[in-house]
């Protein structure tokens, strides 16, 4: 009788440890040497220029002919055409988000201090008996609750859009 129930015991420890899974994306780490497949961008096809002597002087951060326009390349594909620059809809926004200045390594800038945050966050992390998703745990401080501020926003008369019911 011994036997059986050994056996459903394993089982059943079988099946909890088969719900155990690797968070994947939510890694804030490498989960090995390689590379990250998700930092290889594919690109346009290399072309040679018409005329080589009046080829643009190259800028620093600006726009390369085979960086990938996927917004552009959609529109083509379905008939449209591709929109390069801004387009005069959404003018007025980036008027008004770029009003106090622009700062062209804000990108730089912001993936160093989320680094040196990340690695603050990260001291101990590695003595865990159990699987923990690193993203949640790393920016919980930074993290928005949807409902109080959906009803904030509600009670103060601003139009907002339908969201899930809470959990309970």
């Amino acid at each position: 009788m011994r036997r059986p129930l050994g056996m459903i015991i394993l089982m059943l420890a079988t099946v909890a440890v088969a719900g155990c899974s690797n968070k994947g994306l939510r890694q804030l780490r490498s989960a090995g040497p390689g590379p990250d497949e998700f930092m290889i961008l594919p690109v346009k096809p290399l072309t040679a220029p018409q005329n080589y002597s009046e080829l643009p002087a190259p800028t620093p951060g600006g726009k390369n002919l085979v960086d990938p326009t996927p917004t552009g390349d959609a529109m083509a594909a379905l008939g449209g055409r591709s929109i390069d620059g801004i387009p005069a809809s959404d003018a007025t926004l980036i008027t008004a988000a770029s009003r106090n200045g622009v700062d062209p390594n804000v990108r730089q800038e912001l993936a160093e201090v989320d680094a040196k945050f990340r690695k603050r966050q990260s001291r101990m992390t590695r003595l865990r008996l159990f699987r923990v998703d690193r993203y949640e745990q790393a920016y919980r401080r930074q993290a928005l609750d949807p409902f109080p501020t959906t009803a904030t926003y509600r009670a103060s008369g601003a139009d907002t859009p339908s969201s899930p019911p809470e959990k309970p």
